[in-house]
């Protein structure tokens, strides 16, 4: 398969089979991109890739991100295959509610960090090298949340890996500067997906799927280093920086808070 310099049409996208994964997909799809599809859901896999145009040229790879070898296999096949990747989106996560001092929830807290943590950085991995030695654009990007901007009651495992993804981006993106492979951070607010619907508390400007896809995929072409969607999140993220502490936690510490995994 050829590949026209300057051009980002190869993505490999974690967390593939519903919610934003799979509404980032439709967008790239819709763009003419060839796409890797990795998430645990063989069956959704299939059935998002047989709905996208071009749909023999995607490649499904059913694995769970916390399996490092499938990952790295993964990546070595899409770069095999299509000789590079040029948009790399660790977009895998979990999100429950957490409380430090119930036992129970320890694992809770093991678990959303090695997805939303440990698992954006074997993502990236084994992608870098390949990347450092390609022409043209190329991007990685990290999926985070607002939750990430500040802690929020209950949610202690969730803001905690989010506000670490962000860092680690940030990281990330100094490190690869030098070889012109910008890092995007997206930090969506409340989207309307599976993982959301599971709130049972009010969410301010909550934004349908395919809207975010749209605005998401414009600033990762743009290259963006940090983008909060929709903006008006982004207006409320940087005036909760903002708050001293004795007032945020006045306005704060009554919530609401996420379900908890663990028995009640």
């Amino acid at each position: 398969m050829t590949h026209a310099a300057g051009s980002m049409d190869r993505v490999f996208i974690t967390g593939a089979s519903s919610g934003i994964g799979a509404a980032l997909a439709r967008r790239y799809a819709q763009q003419g991109a060839t796409l890797g599809l990795a998430a645990r859901r063989r069956e959704l896999l299939e059935e998002l890739a047989a709905s996208l145009p071009n749909p023999e040229r995607h490649r499904v790879y059913a694995l769970d991100v916390l399996d490092r070898p499938a990952l790295a296999a993964a990546a070595q096949d899409f770069i095999g295959a299509l000789g590079g990747a040029d948009i790399v989106i660790a977009n895998a996560g979990i999100s429950h509610g957490t409380l430090t001092d119930r036992a129970e929830d320890l694992g809770v807290f093991d678990a959303v960090f090695a997805t939303n943590v440990n698992a954006t950085v074997a993502t990236f991995a084994p992608f870098v090298e390949a990347m450092k030695a390609q022409p043209g654009p190329r991007r990685l990007v990290g999926i985070a949340s607002v939750a990430g901007i500040r802690g929020l009651p209950g949610a202690g495992a969730y803001s905690a890996s989010k506000a670490a993804v962000i860092s680690y981006c940030e990281s990330l993106r100094l490190e690869l500067k030098q070889h012109g492979i910008p890092v995007v951070t997206i930090a969506p607010g409340y989207i309307d997906t599976p993982m959301t619907r599971h709130n049972q508390y009010p969410m301010p400007f909550l934004m349908p799927v395919d809207r975010f896809a749209e605005l998401a995929v414009r600033a990762i072409g743009r290259g963006d280093s940090y983008r909060v969607i929709p903006w008006q999140m982004g207006v409320v993220a940087k005036l909760l920086r903002l708050l001293p502490n004795p007032l945020y936690d006045a306005l704060f510490h009554k919530a609401p808070r996420k379900a908890r995994k663990a028995a009640p």
